[in-house]
């Protein structure tokens, strides 16, 4: 009998999803250990009685200015080519627009989109509200994704 061969690719793309689910997995645990995905955390900061999720959330902006930095710097694909970051629109309405639209559905929900399918793995069923509401709201940017600022 002869051996069965994967054409490189498709191993080279089932080892790529490997390493994003597992990377997805540990930023589930990263989440619930850190409290991130705790409703009572989040209410704790929105109401100034805590530092604790002041103090996440500004590291992981650190984390985010550095990776950048890096990614800018050294960065490159799987395949070798390199990564480039082009640079955004200085307009500040749709960044306005879209904090508001974000900070009143985490205010009301106490939940930010990340936490959404590490909540459902934890068995916190009422996140399937809030995932509905968010596919809603992604449908909802397509269809009026011309008439927004960009």
């Amino acid at each position: 009998m002869s051996a069965v061969t994967v054409p490189a690719t498709r191993t080279r793309a089932a080892t790529g999803l490997l390493a994003y689910l597992l990377a997805g997995i540990y930023f589930g645990v990263v989440l619930v250990k850190s409290e991130a995905a705790s409703w009572y955390r989040l209410q704790e900061m929105f109401r100034f009685e805590s530092f604790h999720m002041f103090g996440l959330i500004g590291s992981a902006v650190v984390t985010g200015l550095i990776t950048t930095q890096l990614l800018r710097r050294f960065g490159q694909t799987r395949n070798g080519e390199s990564i480039r970051i082009t640079p955004k629109d200085p307009g500040w309405r749709r960044y306005v627009l879209g904090g508001a639209c974000f900070g009143v559905g985490w205010g009301l929900t106490g939940i930010c989109p990340g936490p959404i399918f590490v909540l459902l793995g934890a068995g916190v069923w009422p996140a399937l509200v809030v995932l509905a509401f968010a596919l809603l709201g992604t449908y909802l940017y397509g269809v009026f994704q011309a008439q927004l600022p960009h």
